[in-house]
């Protein structure tokens, strides 16, 4: 008996290690640079995803140039282990058949650069958003188009299986232009990697899954999703690090909706629902990303149309947010934006003016203040940190 459980103790000390080994090559805790990889719309002015520098003491953000060519790498993901990116390829077409794609690459952390691996199909028509679970054997796709969303395994050398899952969402909202039928907005993993959420625009709803991250497969759950107002347009969805809170920002209605988190049984319990412009504004304006602070005292939406970025002072015990103010993303459509690792600079994507903007955050107040004027970059649309020694 002894023996057993030194053994066991042991063996839970070498994963434990593993795991730390994991994190230090991934996301070091301190670090001087970091690479910064851009998914964009493909055209005339762009041709894949770029690598840029973040210099994290003065801010400064330096292009490198083209770190992979692949058509509309519109979002991307990076595996746990910091040696692998995805991105979903937003097309209607791929080998013949009516869908997406999904692009998997080989980071090389000297140079940044990015060497395809392989592509795999998404499951459905425009593929617009990827999300890779906490051990890196599962990646999740939503296929904005056609409303479906698929679970796809990942091999120990990074490349990507055939679709495990493929689900279709139906139904429709009351908006006869922008809801006419199921439109998946983004995929997110719960804290504890037992459950997959997929934001539907169409359908007003956040669809929840069973994630089996082994298997690469998803099954409907028990609730199977949780609603917002009608005509909201859910888009995208993210957690608040305490793990008893989470965050959907709802594109047509300009608003952020707060739930509770049910770990044992992945329910979301709506309990505040906040605008993200101010009071004054009248012009058009939609909603695109959502971030929590990674001290969890902020969260922070994107505005296209008023073109800022919404601050808001989370309470981490109830996660309730109050207004702190607005700033101006010094460019048009502000589709995406994102947080370091460790919470000092946010960066915007302004994929209307070919622009993106860095941002120093104030730990006490998560008021953002510029950094430079903004950087060149070709319709950006993504925005994902690597860390680097």
């Amino acid at each position: 008996m002894r023996s057993g459980v030194i053994a066991f103790l042991l063996a839970a000390m070498l994963l434990c290690t593993a795991c730390s080994a994991q994190k230090e090559s991934a996301m070091p805790d301190n670090f001087d640079k970091a690479w910064v990889y851009v998914g964009t719309y493909t055209g005339a002015k762009s041709k894949g995803i770029y690598l840029y520098r973040l210099d994290m003491a003065s801010g400064q953000l330096q292009e490198v140039g083209l770190a992979a060519e692949v058509v509309n790498p519109t979002f991307l993901a990076i595996h746990p282990n910091g040696r692998f990116l995805y991105s979903a390829g937003e097309i209607g077409n791929f080998q013949g058949r009516p869908t997406g794609v999904v692009s998997a690459f080989a980071i090389d952390r000297a140079t940044g650069k990015l060497t395809l691996l392989n592509q795999q199909p998404s499951g459905g028509r425009g593929a617009c958003h990827v999300t890779v679970d906490r051990t890196g054997r599962c990646l999740l796709v939503a296929n904005y188009g056609s409303g479906s969303a698929a679970s796809i395994p990942i091999g120990d050398d990074g490349k990507l299986g055939e679709p495990g899952t493929v689900v279709q969402h139906e139904g429709k909202g009351p908006n006869e232009k922008r809801q006419e039928g199921p439109h998946a907005h983004s995929a997110a993993i719960d804290p504890g990697n037992r459950f997959a959420y997929v934001a539907d625009l169409g359908i007003d709803r956040l669809m929840i899954y069973r994630l089996d991250a082994q298997k690469g497969t998803m099954a409907p759950n028990d609730p199977p999703f949780a609603a917002v107002a009608p005509g909201a347009g859910p888009r995208h969805f993210t957690f608040h690090g305490n793990g008893k809170h989470a965050y959907v920002i709802n594109e047509l209605a300009n608003t952020i909706t707060a739930f509770e988190y049910d770990p044992a049984t992945g329910k979301l319990a709506g309990i505040q629902t906040v605008s993200t412009l101010p009071a004054d504004f009248a012009g058009a304006n939609t909603t695109a990303e959502v971030v929590v602070h990674p001290s969890g005292r902020f969260v922070y939406g994107s505005n296209r149309g008023h073109d800022s970025i919404a601050i808001f002072a989370c309470d981490p015990q109830t996660g309730r947010l109050t207004i702190v103010g607005h700033e101006s993303t010094r460019g048009k459509t502000p589709r995406n934006f994102n947080i370091d690792p460790i919470g000092q600079y946010l960066i915007a994507a302004n994929q209307g003016s070919d622009t993106m903007i860095v941002f120093r955050i104030d730990q006490a107040s998560g008021r953002l203040k510029a950094v430079g004027d903004p950087v060149a970059a070709p319709t950006p649309v993504c925005i994902k940190f690597l860390p680097v020694r």
